[in-house]
Parts: C-alpha cells; structure tokens; sequence
C-alpha cells in the first residue's frame, strides 16, 4: 500500500495547530496546575508543549535515521523523566511552538522528496519494535492531535 503524501501537508501543519492551541495564554495559564479530571492529564499546558517539542525533534531523528540508513536501532526514552529533569516549567513555550514549526516544516520539505518506497523503510524500535518510515509520520500527526486536545481541555476548564 502507497503512503498518501496527503499526510506530509498534516504532518508539517503541526505546528499552526500547536500555536492555535495557545494562543492568548498568558505564562500564569500555561503553568497552571492542571484542574481534576482524566480529560485534562496531569501536566501543565507548558510541559505539554515542552514535551511536544522534544518528542518532535527526536522522532525526526529517529526518521532521519530510517532514511538514511539500513534498519537503524531506535531508542525509546521516557518522557516523565524529561518532564521532570528538563526544567520544562523554565523553557518558554512559545519558542518551543517556533522550533516544533520550523522543524515540521523542514523536514516536511525532506518527506515530500523522497520516493513512495522509502516511506517503506524500516527501523527497529526498542520498544515498539519494527517501524516504518510511515508509520512514524502517522504517529506524529496522532501525537500532536492527542495533546492538543489536552490543552484545549485544559483550556477549557480555564475558561480560555
């Protein structure tokens, strides 16, 4: 089956989507503890964004990997220790929105050059196991989606 570069467009509007989503909130808002409720987990909105953008910038490595190497090994990394050891409530989330929209537009630019066979690539996952190139973009769209829902929820909850 052909991947649908269709994806490539959702996948590099992640980051409008992402600055949408805070749009108008003022740093007291993005740091706010989160109000009770599984629809609104248990980050503020600022360590979601931050976590967005480290997440973003490593699975892009991880797919620049799968390009240009034969079935790279992929490490998986847990992101409650990089929310909980990476200063996420110092970063600034609005450059974190910047570099998350710059990097999904360049490396968009590098997805729609490649042939359909590529998307095909594999690599092997520490914890998923095998992976395509694919199915990482599609993981990414996904990614993004889910949390923004979070924020708009949190949001929401706010007020905002």
């Amino acid at each position: 089956m052909a991947f649908d570069k269709k994806l490539i467009d959702k996948y590099e509007t992640g980051g409008t989507l992402l600055a949408k989503s805070i749009r108008n909130l003022t740093p007291g808002d993005l740091l706010a503890a989160p109000p009770p409720g599984e629809k609104n987990g248990r980050w503020t909105i600022q360590q979601v964004v931050i976590h967005l953008l480290d997440s973003d910038l490593i699975w892009a490595s991880r797919m620049k990997l799968i390009i240009a190497e034969n079935n790279p090994q992929i490490l998986g990394y847990d992101e409650t220790k990089f929310a909980d050891n990476l200063f996420y409530d110092l970063q600034d989330a609005e450059t974190a929105v910047e570099i998350f929209n710059l990097n999904r537009r360049m490396f968009a630019k590098v997805l729609r050059a490649l042939p359909d066979s590529a998307f095909a690539r594999t690599g092997n996952h520490s914890e998923r196991g095998p992976i395509t190139l694919a199915k990482c973009v599609e993981l990414e769209i996904e990614h993004i989606d889910h949390h923004v829902k979070f924020i708009n929820a949190k949001r929401a909850a706010m007020k905002k």
